[in-house]
């Protein structure tokens, strides 16, 4: 009997020969290429591919090994608010937005980046790593000069400056010339030149006194202002003060420096500035936004003009072999923190890593505190961003649990809602709409913290040293693992902190395992701190730390105080060896090497102590039964 078509039955099959047209045409991710034809500027021929992604799918994207020139001039331009940095016009060669599983390979060649641009700029991306490559800029951010001569009673120094940093004076001030930018003295500090480490005892010397504050200082009060300012931000920053110091021309390449107010510098030590802190932190190395997966694996940053890696509402975090280190000879790697992560989630891991030479920390991991400002309806509430560096920064997204906070009764939230929508009204405000109605004691001026935007944490195996400022900064109650790294650095190796009245930074740090780490001679810019601490802002005796191990670690050091706890419910100092050092004379000869106030279950167990402070424990009244063993 022959077959009888129907209508209905001729529609499937024209639908089914339709699908698997669709499916057949569907265009394969493809790899990418690039030789050194492209050498000599590579921004037009990459970004020309990049932007074809969506019809021209990308699986990765290799490099013949080589050095790679990148200009600005034909990067895609974008304006970015940057957590921690300035607020920037820049351009990119590498706009990585919304890939997905996307390799970029650079076997083994040098990415060299000209001017105000961002190497990588990655959002709303899944699975992308970047490896084998490092990434330089032929005229750095930051400018160093050598000090040749000083005069101790008219107070001035003569610094001798290269040509690789090119200058002029204008009306007594003294600026560097880039590459599309230009920087003044500002923020500065000594390196010593045998060392190639920042100079021991910096802050008797610097920063520079750049200002004086003018006698009208009412001026910071005249207007009336409705609602709250940021008093450090670059407007409100200038009011009231003038430039203290002056600066003339002794001959090409050398200049001398007056009205310095802290002691001058001695000849044969290196000054590196980087300008004004509002204006010198333009363009980090790799930036990274609401991505789900990331990982860099052997990759160098010779420099940057602010982060090596900042990383902000994404998850999965893998940095494996990322090396920040000076090149050409410079004492100066990136210009801010190695690596950053804010309101990051997952994990975050630094594994194989060396962090030298940055003019901030080996890595801050925190989330942010934002303000409540207005209390709209049963469910809705405005919230402000209080850091100029911070604007633009979302704090969550749907279903995040957000915690409020009121630090003058506890460290901790007092109630957690759900985030149902969020409305970015401008940079500073928010309008945060919750599933749930908002509590009965919630007022203005009360903080929240994202709950959900907090990772895991592992930094293993890494060499954290010669930088300015801090080793690590950690403000993650999830797990937390700090093992078998070696840490020399300006101020604290360790902080722990409470951050709620400068920056915002937001967590509770807990579970953190410190283990197997050694600690040489840290603490010796000249602060008086414990080579690992525990500090909140608001100065009152509530927890805000728990569950704390100290293991088997070695400290190394040249001054008293080692540990600084505070505000910690449960703490074990287990295993610890503690000798002193004769690499620097004493700064402080502290009583004690070790305090404790405002801190409850704290136990010492088989430590080992070869120091020589006069007490080895300092602690408050009710801790008398305490021992040191």
């Amino acid at each position: 009997m022959p077959k009888i078509y129907t209508k209905s039955s001729f529609l499937i099959i024209a639908i089914l020969l339709f699908l698997v047209s669709c499916k057949s045409s569907k265009t394969e991710p493809e790899a990418v290429f690039f030789n050194l034809e492209i050498a000599e500027d590579a921004t037009p021929k990459v970004l020309a591919r990049i932007l074809e992604s969506d019809k021209k799918p990308i699986s990765s994207i290799k490099f013949q090994k080589g050095v790679y020139h990148f200009y600005p001039e034909r990067g895609l331009e974008k304006f970015c608010y940057i957590s921690n940095h300035n607020d920037v016009v820049i351009k990119t060669a590498f706009p990585i937005f919304d890939f997905n599983n996307v390799t970029i390979d650079g076997q083994g060649s040098t990415f060299i980046f000209h001017g105000k641009m961002i190497p990588f700029l990655i959002d709303n991306s899944k699975n992308i790593t970047i490896k084998n490559v490092s990434i330089d800029w032929q005229v750095p951010f930051h400018s160093e000069g050598l000090i040749v001569a000083n005069d101790l009673k008219n107070k001035t120094f003569d610094l001798q400056i290269s040509k690789e940093y090119p200058y002029e004076i204008r009306n007594g001030q003294l600026y560097f010339i880039k590459e599309y930018y230009e920087h003044n003295l500002g923020q500065a500090i000594l390196y010593d030149k045998e060392r190639k480490a920042i100079l021991f005892d910096t802050e008797s010397y610097t920063p520079l006194t750049y200002y004086n504050y003018l006698p009208s200082k009412e001026n910071k009060k005249v207007i009336d202002y409705k609602y709250k300012i940021d008093p450090i931000a670059p407007i409100q920053n200038k009011i009231a003060r003038e430039y203290r110091l002056r600066v003339v021309e002794l001959k090409p390449g050398l200049v001398r420096i007056f009205n310095h107010g802290k002691k001058i510098p001695a000849i044969g030590n290196i000054l590196a500035c980087k300008g004004e802190q509002h204006d010198n932190r333009l363009a980090p190395a790799i930036r990274i936004t609401n991505t789900n997966g990331f990982n860099a694996l052997n990759v160098t940053i010779h420099h940057a003009g602010g982060m090596g890696v900042i990383a902000e509402n994404s998850a999965d975090l893998i940095l494996d072999n990322l090396n920040v280190i000076p090149s050409n000879g410079r004492m100066v790697s990136t210009t801010a923190d190695a690596t950053h992560f804010v309101g990051c989630r997952g994990k975050v891991e630094l594994k194989n890593c060396t962090f030298n030479n940055q003019l901030d920390d080996a890595s801050n991991i925190h989330g942010t505190y934002q303000e409540v400002v207005a209390i709209l309806d049963k469910n809705t509430i405005g919230v402000r961003m209080g850091h100029y560096q911070q604007q633009g920064f979302v704090i969550g997204k749907p279903k995040d649990s957000i915690g409020l906070v009121r630090l003058s009764n506890s460290f901790f939230h007092y109630e957690s809602l759900t985030v149902k929508e969020i409305k970015k009204i401008n940079s500073r405000y928010q309008i945060i709409i919750f599933n749930e109605g908002l509590p009965e004691t919630l007022k203005t001026g009360d903080l929240i913290e994202n709950l959900t935007a907090y990772p895991e944490v592992l930094i293993e195996n890494c060499n954290i040293s010669n930088n300015r400022a801090r080793g690590l900064l950690l403000s993650s109650p999830k797990k937390t693992v700090i093992k078998n790294n070696f840490f020399s650095t300006e101020m604290e190796a360790l902080l722990i902190p409470v951050e709620s009245g400068h920056w915002f930074e937001s967590g509770n740090g807990a579970n953190i395992s410190i283990v197997g780490n050694t600690f040489q001679d840290c603490n010796h810019s000249g602060y008086n701190r414990g080579v690992i601490r525990f500090v909140t802002d608001d100065d009152n005796e509530n927890i805000a730390f728990t569950n704390i191990k100290i293991c088997d670690n070695n400290f190394k050091h040249f001054d008293n105080l080692i540990v600084e706890i505070a505000n910690t419910d449960g703490l074990l100092f287990k295993g610890n060896t503690i000798s002193s050092s004769t690499t620097f004379p004493k700064l402080h000869n502290q009583k004690s090497a070790i305090t404790i106030k405002s801190s409850k279950n704290i136990e010492f167990v088989n430590n080992v102590y070869a120091g020589n402070a006069p007490t080895i424990l300092s602690k408050d009244a009710d801790m008398d039964n305490l021992e040191f063993n």
